[in-house]
């Protein structure tokens, strides 16, 4: 998707994964992914998908007390890799939203010259367009901007460190920033490609 068009013309396809967890000696793997697609800034018109993920490995303690996904949900969960026809399809010619786009750079990795992008980083946005913030978690963007009850409307009985949640989460933050900053009209390469 090119990046001389404005915000209100775009799609947005937010990604968020949770994880295993990190054990001595294995890296990291995910283990549940959500998706949810914005046309323009209508929050009205998110499309999501959320799936829990196949892994080998066990969920340590630690993840666990902070998503309370354990091992158990897991079973009979579809490996990321099954899932490429559906990430594909939700993800190709859009833009992508992460807060803090690493970990769901690292985690795409597992397709190969997937081709997606460009991305658009909430942390990184929202540390530049909304200073004065206690800290730059989701959860105290949402607070911040007065979007928990819409998130919580979007996202009935989840919560943060929910992968859904989570991505919707990160398009309701985009779409504050924006409207606040004043970026509705303005074509994103003016201000996404700026430090």
């Amino acid at each position: 998707m090119p990046l001389s068009i404005s915000p209100d013309q775009a799609v947005f396809a937010a990604i968020d994964f949770e994880s295993a967890g990190v054990t001595k000696g294995d890296t990291d793997t995910p283990i549940q992914i959500g998706i949810a697609v914005m046309p323009g800034l209508d929050p009205a018109g998110v499309d999501s998908y959320v799936s829990y993920l196949h892994t080998s490995r066990p969920v340590t303690w630690q993840a666990s007390q902070v998503h309370g996904i354990t091992t158990a949900d897991l079973t009979g969960a579809p490996t990321l890799l099954s899932l490429w026809p559906e990430v594909k399809t939700r993800l190709g010619g859009r833009l992508i939203v992460a807060h803090g786009a690493g970990t769901e750079k690292r985690f795409l990795r597992a397709f190969p010259l997937h081709g997606f992008g460009p991305w658009v980083d909430t942390l990184r946005l929202a540390r530049r367009f909304w200073p004065g913030v206690r800290d730059y978690s989701l959860e105290t963007l949402i607070a911040a901007g007065g979007l928990q009850a819409e998130l919580d409307a979007a996202c009935p009985e989840r919560r943060f460190h929910d992968a859904l949640y989570d991505a919707v989460a990160s398009l309701l933050v985009l779409r504050h920033i924006i409207h606040h900053a004043g970026l509705t009209g303005v074509p994103m390469g003016k201000w996404l490609s700026q430090p």
